[in-house]
This record gives structure tokens, C-alpha cells and sequence, in this order.
């Protein structure tokens, strides 16, 4: 079983908790394994990623008390590419190991191993059943995702190469998987089914206009920006669904869609920001985590801080105006 997730909001694990932990139901009843390998594709450095542990084995605990089986031991396989911060992880996984996880009868959890994977999802990471090219240079003129101006054409690369990703993924994935093994997915996407009104666009928008700024004060040059765009694509449902069809290598138990709030501690459900300066603060760092590899091996790292001061004083701009959401695609997949 496998879990990716792509910088939700607060409400993420709320939204997705009954899948996941369906799945891993699913998985323990019908394989009984002896180990059971949970791999986190996309973990990142922040608490969710221990959340999720601690509900997998919550889960797990509960199974082998109602069915009274043999234990199972649990191993844990933290995944992000190299530059993610490792270090902070693992220090939050030490303090989380430490802590009194024992239920209310005093039963201790499943034995549990948590290791770290530094390495790119779209390569192979495990040995078979046992748990990219570039897209070609399109100007986009100087906007880095789709926007009104980017012409059918590079539409059409950015999703071209969703479809090759993801086939890519599901490809490798069903190598590692075991037979009846599932696969739950968490990642950004759209609403709309016009590419040109998805709820990346807003965002990464925000993005291109502070390294326009940044042109404009002879920080960047223009010929870097024209020649970057994000290796990114929020799809629809429909998107996805195609791409798994088409695979023929797994059947899809559930998908639906969800939207999170920009800032990922903002859980309120009004359309208004309450703190504004607060929240533009969290969609910056958030933001920062997730683009900062990519702009400083494009731009240089010393362009960095002064990006993300642009990029929060224009997010704080459009929340005074709007209150603008994340669609989320939760679906679990199992091995066919």
C-alpha cells in the first residue's frame, strides 16, 4: 500500500482518513501478511506524514484484536526526493517513538520500523512485488503553468506529460505491489474540466507574477523565466480515471474530490480569512517547501527569500479579494 500526498490543506487528512484506512483493512484481511510494508510517496518533513503512521497502526492494532491472528509487524517506508529535509523528519519520528502509544487497556502497538527513501517515485524503489524524461521546452511566454495565454499547443505538452508520469508511475508501482496489495493517492487536481480554470492556475500565477517582480528589479533574467515552466498538472477525476483505464493495471475502488483552504491550518469553511497576514504567511512557507528546490536549481538559491516576500505580499492581495481553494483527488487502487 502506498501513500502520496502533494501539499494539502488542513482538512486533508479528515477528508481522506476513511480511505486509507479502508484500504489498509482490505490489504491485512485479505493477505494476513506476516510484514506488512507501507510506503509514504511524497512524505515531506511535516507532522501529517506521522499522523498517517500513527493511523495505519491504530488501524492494524484494531485488526489483530478483533481477529486474534498472529502479530504483524508493521515496516514504514518514508519517501521524498534527496533535497527533502530528511533530518527534521527523522527527529520528529524519534520524538513520535518515544511517545506513550499504548491503547486504554494498556496493549502495546504492532512492532513497527520506519525507514527513509530519498529518491524520485518515478523511478523503480523496491524489488518486484514487495510492496521520468523531460517534457519537451515550451516558452509559455513568461507565465510557468497554464494560464489564458498559454496557447492549445503547450496545453497539450503539460498534458502529455501528466498522462506519461502517471502511466509511468502506475507502471512501477504495480511491479512493487504484491497481488491484492492497494494503493491510495492523494494529489492535487481541478474541478472544472476547462484546463484553463483549474485551481493550480490562481496559485502558480502568483508564482509567475513574482518572478516577473523579480525581473522587473534585474534579479532574474528574462530568459530564465521563459524557459521555466512547473513540472506540474492538476487533473480532473475524469483525467484520472482515463489513465488508470487505460493502464489495465489496477481496478479503482474509490475516487472523489475534495478542497482544502490555500493556508493548511485555516480549517474554517466560510469564505472569509479571518487573519489574513497569518495565512499569507502559511501559503508562503508552505509554497516555499514545495517550488524551492526547483527555483533554486533553475534561478539560484540567492533569489529565493526575496521570491517568496513577493509571493506572500501578492497572496495576501488576493485573499483580502477571494478565498481561494485546493482540489484535492483522493482514490484507492488495487493491483489487478
Amino acid at each position: 500500500m502506498a501513500l502520496r500526498w502533494s501539499y494539502p490543506g488542513g482538512n486533508y487528512m479528515r477528508e481522506t482518513k476513511p480511505i486509507i484506512e479502508s484500504a489498509t483493512i482490505e490489504v491485512y484481511t485479505a493477505l494476513l501478511p506476516k510484514t506488512m510494508v507501507v510506503v509514504d510517496l511524497g512524505c515531506s518533513s511535516g507532522p501529517n506524514t506521522l499522523l498517517f503512521i500513527s493511523n495505519v497502526i491504530r488501524v492494524i492494532a484494531d485488526q489483530c484484536k478483533s481477529s486474534d491472528g498472529d502479530p504483524v509487524e508493521l515496516q514504514f517506508v518514508l519517501n521524498d526526493l534527496p533535497g527533502n529535509d530528511f533530518n527534521e523528519l527523522f527527529r520528529a519520528v524519534e520524538k513520535f517513538k518515544k511517545s506513550d502509544t499504548t491503547d486504554q487497556l494498556g496493549r502495546a502497538p504492532p512492532f513497527y520500523y520506519i525507514s527513509g527513501l530519498p529518491e524520485s517515485y518515478y523511478k523503480r524503489l523496491f524489488p518486484h512485488q514487495s510492496a521520468p524524461e523531460g517534457r519537451e521546452a515550451c516558452l509559455n511566454k513568461d507565465n510557468i503553468y497554464i494560464t489564458y495565454t498559454t496557447t492549445p499547443v503547450e496545453v497539450k505538452q503539460f498534458q502529455e506529460q501528466f498522462h506519461k508520469d502517471f502511466s509511468l508511475f502506475l507502471k512501477l508501482r504495480h511491479e512493487e505491489l504484491v497481488y491484492g496489495g492497494k494503493m491510495v493517492l492523494i494529489f492535487l487536481g481541478r474541478k472544472d474540466e476547462d484546463v484553463y480554470n483549474g485551481d493550480l492556475n490562481k496559485i502558480f500565477g502568483l508564482v509567475a507574477r513574482s518572478l516577473q517582480s523579480l525581473v522587473l528589479k534585474g534579479l532574474v533574467e528574462k530568459q530564465k523565466l521563459e524557459s521555466f515552466n512547473l513540472p506540474v498538472y492538476g487533473p480532473s477525476i475524469a483525467e484520472v480515471k482515463e489513465v488508470v483505464m487505460q493502464s489495465n493495471l489496477f481496478s479503482m475502488d474509490q475516487i472523489k474530490l475534495f478542497e482544502a483552504n490555500w493556508d493548511p491550518f485555516d480549517d474554517s469553511e466560510g469564505d472569509d480569512v479571518h487573519d489574513i497576514a497569518h495565512s499569507s504567511f502559511n501559503v508562503a512557507k508552505g509554497m516555499r517547501s514545495v517550488l524551492k528546490s526547483m527555483i533554486a536549481s533553475h534561478f539560484g538559491e540567492a533569489i529565493v527569500d526575496a521570491l517568496f516576500v513577493e509571493f506572500r505580499c501578492l497572496v495576501a492581495k488576493h485573499l483580502e479579494e477571494e478565498k481561494t481553494k485546493y482540489a484535492l483527488i483522493a482514490t484507492s487502487l488495487k493491483k489487478i
